[in-house]
């Protein structure tokens, strides 16, 4: 459980933080209400069921202690517990089907539901002894889902750790990443993206788009150069393709000194303290005098080539524990759900 005394005051929640997997409680952010903030708005009680209505829809969570929360959540008081029980509620707004009460106009991240339509929103229950065995029932189901989880993310930080490890253990003389390549950028703006179109275009999401024509013909580093968070990807990539106009493309200039594979693991190691140099408010943002002065390891090519193996099959065995993981969350998705209907149907 939790120690409230260790707790910072002004607890404010974000739909961000209603995570469906974590277990039934909530009771901390990495957000904080401001004085001024607390006079508009009023606290949650301790116990109080939570869901998010709007955008993103059916995320749960019951308060375990008084908070603070956005408008998109709302906050749900069982009338008569005797009647049925927050725990159960929980449970059956897991398995309430969000998508097709919504109602009101599309969004860009999903649908809304109004306050009006959520209180007639109808609910099936059982006696209050049926709801409790049905409770204690998922409880335990949903924790050996949790720590099988927490098993596979434990496995597949272990794998990241070991990259990361081997990256930033590399020596080298330290040069200006300047010093070794032409760096420019693309010209298009994100919307000139495609779907199906027939060349990769590199934008500063983590995933490339589609575009119909190319401007690039190369081999390249692609480095986003803003990010609303400052969290910069980079890519490494071989062949035709386009740019938008914050998209660095990075092209080496002296092969004799450098490869593309370590450069691009040089980069990735680099990307924190990118972060910590951007600028900008709202989006953060590279400069090309960053990326220019930047400072990395430039051993021998011939050590080069024999670190950057290492380093792509580290790489390559922590993208495959990912695939694996990925495809075991969408099981225990399925799992839950499975689980969900047979309770909820009498099938328990």
């Amino acid at each position: 459980m939790w120690d409230k005394e260790c707790l910072t005051e002004n607890v404010w929640l974000s739909i961000a933080d209603l995570n469906n997997t974590e277990g039934k409680y909530i009771s901390n952010s990495k957000e904080r209400i401001s004085e001024e903030g607390k006079q508009r708005c009023k606290p949650v009680k301790e116990g109080t069921l939570l869901v998010s209505f709007k955008l993103t829809l059916g995320r749960l969570a019951i308060a375990g202690r008084e908070l603070y929360t956005n408008e998109a959540i709302a906050a749900l008081s069982i009338n008569d517990e005797k009647i049925i029980s927050r725990e159960y509620l929980y449970y059956y707004l897991h398995y309430f089907d969000w998508d097709a009460a919504a109602v009101g106009k599309e969004k860009v991240k999903g649908k809304t539901l109004n306050k009006a339509i959520l209180k007639t929103l109808e609910i099936r229950f059982p006696s209050l002894n049926e709801q409790k065995r049905i409770v204690s029932i998922l409880d335990e189901a949903f924790a050996k889902i949790h720590n099988s989880k927490e098993k596979l993310q434990q496995k597949l930080a272990g794998a990241k750790e070991i990259y990361f490890s081997v990256i930033h253990s590399q020596d080298g003389d330290k040069a200006p990443l300047g010093n070794f390549v032409d760096i420019k950028t693309g010209k298009l703006n994100s919307n000139a993206a495609v779907e199906g179109g027939q060349y990769p275009f590199f934008t500063c999401s983590r995933k490339p788009s589609d575009i119909d024509h190319y401007a690039f013909d190369c081999e390249a580093i692609l480095l986003a150069g803003n990010n609303a968070s400052g969290d910069f990807n980079v890519k490494h990539y071989s062949g035709k393709f386009n740019a938008y106009q914050r998209t660095y493309v990075i092209t080496i200039s002296d092969k004799e000194k450098l490869t593309y594979r370590y450069l691009y693991h040089q980069m990735v190691k680099s990307l924190k303290e990118l972060k910590s140099s951007s600028v900008g408010t709202g989006t953060k943002f590279l400069k090309l005098g960053m990326i220019k002065d930047l400072q990395i390891n430039v051993p021998s090519l011939e050590k080069q080539l024999t670190l950057q193996g290492q380093i792509d099959g580290l790489e390559n065995e922590s993208e495959k524990l990912e695939k694996n993981y990925l495809c075991e969350l969408e099981m225990v998705d399925e799992l839950k759900q499975s689980i969900l209907q047979k309770s909820f149907n009498g099938n328990l």
